[in-house]
């Protein structure tokens, strides 16, 4: 039967006991998420805690692959990267879960992994939920974190996207130890060395996906370089209310938007200038323009960048513009100018004046860390020959390295050697200059010489020149003496050569005689041989033709027989088998007839019973949202009433539990009324107190 769980019910996966959770936004449905390749249910220790819950997803019939459980094992040491918990996976085989797969077939190869508790950057961006500044810059340096880990060991997600990354920075649930602040799940479609393609790719969801180069899908150590500088640009553009109010819906980005010169990405890559600087636009940028994956910024890049931003120049760019927003409420409305915004002014002030005085140039101790981490990546890359990886990490950290240091005379001079050793040149342009003649060494030693004979007396001169004559006669005698001397002992040797060499052809005429003797008798010798051995072979074959005919003319007659009595006994049995299996279709059926009968009896009443069930799910939810809606209205006044009387943590108490009542069911609320509206003026409030609420 297929597998369709009911909130409570117990599956027991390993000899551990979990039961099905409950979806929080509709009570009586399990807790389930539909996805591309199969359904996520949650499983909660039946003697454990919510922190232990795990996920089991089931997949769909296409995506059940047998390798899964390869794959699995090789992804568990992945798990202690961080975002990467749900690595650590436990496929369900024949073998170890036969039981619970024969009750269940949908089971097959379903996995089971770890739970993760919080809300996906789809939610954050649907539900319009704008961040502050602390909140989008740990989010961001959580995301380029984790996919610099991922690129070190040259794995990629392949499929990173907004409903793919998961936020357990949101969570309500506590005790989470050792959770990032980002996770990533849906990690089928990863790409690794050991890991083996998928059959079916992904192209990449729509507003994350790069348009000039993905086709047929993505499977590569780049897929997740464009995607993720997209998520990332959007996590430090959130804390903007500029660039939340002008998304798309379930992204920022309109997939036709992708890559083109648009509104949208004009304001992103403004807002990302303004509140995080110029190395962080100008990444977003890269990424936008570029014209495949590889030449994308790495998350490393993206790391080193975010590790050296200012977070107060974001801070100070939120209080401008919330003292904007004020002003104009406040010439809207005509009411007194509200307090706190010289305070607000007094911050940004105080910021423009710390930015004047600390240099542009200077890393923060935490960029120095990662430039040196990057620094010695590239070593090792160089060690290990592998010079284009190497020379690409070097020109990723070039960017970074503050002017005229040390590290940079060093990243540039191996830059040079290796793009020298990648691109090597003509000979030409590789030789040396030729030195002029008046540098080179003869030269000036020479000139030495000379100044320090010309320094001396005339006699002196006279005396050495003499000397050099009377010597020169002498070399010359004693020369013309060494080449008559060389000449005769050469005539001696080419006389005793001549005489070597007719003594060394006399002997080899003599040994190639006697070889050619003894080659002539071992030729007869094999010829006799060859000829006694060819008769005695056709004696052989004479005497093998004899006994193979006969050989084949007795089983001939054995074959004949044989045939005889198969063709009786095959008659006798098709009459028998003709006989059985009339027997056995009236049987069968009379059994089929009261099965089929029985199977329609059990279905009509499966389906009145469900019916009913569902019928008293949809009263009981209506109810109870008609409930809901009353209480919200009722919330929403009391807030409302609050802030008239001036009493504005009541007005925030009250707008509280309007927003977490509004978010149990957020769907259905947006369709009631004016309760989205009110949902509208609730935020404002609660991210700006002088905001007033509106008599809805």
């Amino acid at each position: 039967m297929s597998f369709q769980p009911n909130p409570g019910d117990e599956v027991v996966i390993n000899d551990i006991a979990y039961i099905i959770g409950q979806h929080p936004a509709a009570p009586g449905l399990a807790y389930a998420q539909a996805g591309r390749q199969g359904i996520v249910y949650q499983l909660l220790p039946r003697n454990g805690s919510i922190s232990g819950a795990k996920a089991l997803k089931v997949f769909f019939p296409k995506f059940r692959i047998p390798a899964m459980v390869y794959q699995s094992e090789h992804m568990e040491s992945y798990s202690e990267l961080p975002g990467l918990q749900v690595c650590k996976r436990d496929v369900l085989t024949p073998e170890r879960n036969g039981a619970l797969i024969g009750k269940h077939p949908d089971l097959l190869y379903a996995v089971l992994m770890p739970w993760v508790h919080g809300l996906t950057w789809f939610d954050v961006i649907s539900d319009q939920k704008q961040l502050t500044a602390e909140e989008s810059l740990k989010l961001a340096r959580a995301l380029a974190g984790t996919g610099s880990a991922m690129e070190q060991r040259g794995l990629a997600h392949c499929d990173l996207s907004a409903p793919n990354v998961m936020i357990p920075f949101f969570s309500e649930v506590e005790n989470l130890r050792g959770v990032s602040a980002v996770e990533l799940v849906d990690v089928e479609q990863m790409y690794g060395s050991r890991m083996d393609r998928p059959d079916a790719l992904l192209a990449g969801s729509p507003g994350y996906a790069a348009h000039r180069t993905v086709n047929s899908g993505l499977w590569s150590a780049y897929a997740d370089r464009f995607a993720g500088a997209v998520i990332i640009a959007e996590m430090l553009s959130w804390s903007d209310a500029v660039i939340v109010e002008k998304a798309w819906g379930e992204s920022y980005f309109d997939q036709h938007e992708m890559q083109t010169v648009n509104e949208r990405y004009y304001a992103m890559r403004e807002s990302l200038q303004k509140r995080w600087g110029s190395k962080v636009s100008d990444l977003f940028i890269r990424a936008w323009e570029s014209h495949d994956l590889s030449s994308c910024p790495t998350f490393g890049e993206w790391f080193v960048a975010l590790a050296a931003v200012d977070i107060h120049l974001a801070s100070a760019a939120s209080v401008e513009e919330s003292e904007v927003k004020v002003s104009d409420q406040t010439n809207a409305v005509e009411t007194n100018p509200i307090k706190g915004t010289g305070a607000g002014n007094g911050i940004s002030d105080k910021q423009g004046i710390m930015d004047q005085n600390v240099p542009a140039t200077e890393p923060s101790p935490g960029q120095e860390a990662v430039v040196n981490r990057l620094f010695l990546q590239a070593r090792a890359l160089e060690d290990e020959g592998k010079p284009a990886a190497a020379l690409e990490v070097y020109r990723s950290l070039h960017h970074f390295i503050p002017d005229n240091s040390a590290m940079q005379v060093e990243v540039e001079a191996a830059i040079q050697e290796l793009d020298a050793k990648l691109n090597p040149k003509h000979d030409d342009a590789a030789q040396p200059a030729k030195i002029p003649f008046y540098r080179s060494k003869k030269f000036m030693i020479s000139s030495a010489v000379l100044i320090v004979l010309l320094a001396g007396t005339v006699p002196t001169v006279k005396i050495l020149a003499d000397q050099a004559e009377v010597k020169q006669k002498e070399q010359a005698a004693a020369a013309k003496q060494a080449e008559q001397k060389a000449a005769e002992e050469a005539e001696a040797a080419r006389l005793t050569a001549l005489k070597q060499q007719e003594e060394e052809k006399k002997q080899k005429a003599a040994d190639a005689a006697k070889l050619d003797a003894e080659e002539k008798k071992k030729l007869a010798e094999a010829e006799k041989k060859k000829a006694e051995a060819k008769k005695k072979e056709e004696e052989r074959k004479a005497l093998q033709a004899k006994y193979d005919k006969q050989a084949k003319y007795e089983a001939y007659l054995a074959k004949q027989k044989q045939q005889k009595l198969e063709a009786a006994k095959k008659a006798e049995q098709e009459k028998y088998d003709k006989q059985a299996k009339y027997e056995a279709y009236l049987v069968w059926k009379k059994e089929n007839d009261a099965k089929i009968a029985k199977q329609e009896a059990e279905r009509k009443a499966a389906a009145e019973a469900q019916r009913k069930q569902e019928a008293a799910q949809k009263a009981a939810l209506k109810k109870k949202r008609a409930q809901n809606v009353v209480t919200l209205i009722a919330h929403y006044n009391k807030a409302y009433n609050a802030q008239k009387g001036r009493k504005i943590e009541n007005a925030e108490s009250y707008a509280r539990d309007f927003k977490n009542l509004y978010n149990t069911d957020a769907t259905y609320f947006k369709g009631v009324g004016k309760v989205a509206a009110r949902m509208n003026a609730i935020n404002k409030f609660l991210s700006n107190t002088d905001y007033t609420l509106p008599n809805l």
